[in-house]
């Protein structure tokens, strides 16, 4: 049996742990939602990290087409201004041959502008409304010139040589303008690709610096909560073993009670029945003991 000073430091202790344990609880509580948030953080920067490591893939794809597109674009064009060098210097030895054979022919008249001539009189005849008079004037005049031309027959060769070229050197001077738009437009469309590329992957470094420091904050809240759940499973060990002791405390009063009730049951048992041989009246605290002892033996 444990003694009034040994029992209330029994019961103090055990008090003082439930609060420790209280207050540890509490704690652990704490500390477990500041581990989590702390992971959710976390996982939501690394989710918007890959997100934007999936878009920049994304706009490199892009970025690296455009460029490719860009150095194809400059190679067509240089092929087109080498075309077009070609074609101006064919066309400087054709002019060339065309003012030898003025020379030679003693032509007075470019048959370009002859031809020139009969076109817009045909086209004349074809689209104008006249008199037939003015209409045979202009035939007659169709039919000198047609003279001219075929006499500079030669001259008309090189004419059409060289307007062929210069028809061909408008379309290549086209198809190398346009060349260079395109150039322009993607090579500018490249370059915003490549400055969006670097904002994320700026972006990406900010977040991946604010993603290890939740990490780091999680690592050390995890080791806060075992190191204090550690103590949590000291101190409900501790206060198990301290209920043990008090519910043993319990036990061992209530026997001692039992046995102490017992005793001055049996002592008044004893004399109730010393009154009952003598013949003497009986109290209502006799007939209660009496009464109480039927109840046991039944």
């Amino acid at each position: 049996m444990l003694s009034e000073k040994e029992k209330r430091e029994l019961f103090r202790k055990l008090e003082d742990t439930k609060r420790e344990v209280s207050v540890l609880k509490t704690e652990l509580n704490q500390i477990d939602e500041q581990k989590e948030l702390s992971f959710q953080n976390k996982e939501r920067y690394s989710r918007e990290i890959e997100n934007l490591i999936r878009e920049a893939k994304e706009k490199k794809v892009k970025r690296d087409l455009l460029t490719k597109q860009v150095k194809e674009d400059k190679e067509k064009r240089q092929k087109l201004n080498e075309e077009i060098k070609k074609s101006i210097s064919e066309i400087k030895k054709l002019n060339e041959e065309k003012e030898e054979v003025i020379k030679k022919h003693k032509i007075k008249e470019d048959p370009s502008i002859i031809r020139a001539e009969i076109e817009k009189l045909e086209g004349r005849i074809e689209t104008d409304i006249m008199p037939f008079e003015k209409e045979k004037e202009l035939m007659k005049r169709i039919k000198e010139l047609k003279g001219a031309y075929g006499r500079s027959k030669e001259i008309s060769s090189i004419w059409e040589k060289g307007h062929a070229l210069s028809k061909n050197i408008d379309n290549l001077r086209k198809e190398a303008e346009e060349a260079h738009i395109r150039i322009q437009n993607r090579a500018k469309e490249s370059q915003s690709k490549h400055e969006e590329m670097l904002e994320i992957s700026k972006k990406i470094d900010d977040l991946r610096e604010k993603e290890e420091k939740d990490f780091q904050k999680f690592i050390g809240l995890k080791r806060k909560f075992n190191e204090i759940n550690e103590k949590l499973k000291e101190k409900l060990l501790e206060m198990g073993k301290l209920k043990e002791e008090v519910d043993k405390h319990k036990t061992e009063t209530k026997k001692k009670m039992k046995e102490e009730e017992d005793k001055i049951l049996k002592d008044k048992e004893e004399f109730v029945q010393e009154k009952i041989k003598k013949g003497e009246k009986l109290t209502t605290e006799d007939i209660l003991v009496f009464q109480n002892l039927d109840r046991e033996n039944e």
